[in-house]
């Protein structure tokens, strides 16, 4: 099983992914690059559920700076879109802000990016207009 699996959803322009158990740097930065250099993704919202990731091995603030600067290279300069980031654990919530923090002050970006501790909340916010 891959540590992080998705679906693309092109009805409603939305990609769906769930990480699971054991989560590196690494598994986080290839699903970017994998999922998010694809051109059918374009302008597409996004939410990942971090509710069933046991440990996030090695974190650190340099590798969150380097996620969130790749990432808002890669984002639709012309659509503006959301990336919701489900954590009901502690340490994976905090993560989650810290990531959103670097990636909402980015130049580049336009996917605002929050964290939630539920689906149904972030489900709410990714489909309101």
């Amino acid at each position: 099983m891959m540590p992080i699996e998705y679906q693309i959803d092109h009805n409603r322009r939305f990609v769906l992914a769930r990480a699971i158990g054991d989560l590196t740097a690494e598994e986080i930065f290839k699903y970017q690059m994998e999922v998010w250099s694809l051109p059918e993704t374009r302008g597409y919202n996004e939410l990942i559920d971090m509710s069933n990731v046991e440990e996030i091995v090695s974190p650190t603030e340099e590798k969150l700076v380097e996620l969130a600067k790749i990432s808002a290279t890669m984002d639709d300069r012309k659509i503006a879109t959301k990336f919701a980031i489900v954590a009901s654990a502690p340490f994976a919530y905090g993560m989650g802000q810290l990531y959103e923090a670097y990636r909402n002050i980015n130049p580049r970006s336009t996917k605002e990016v929050r964290v939630f501790r539920s689906m149904k909340d972030a489900m709410e916010w990714i489909e309101e207009k």
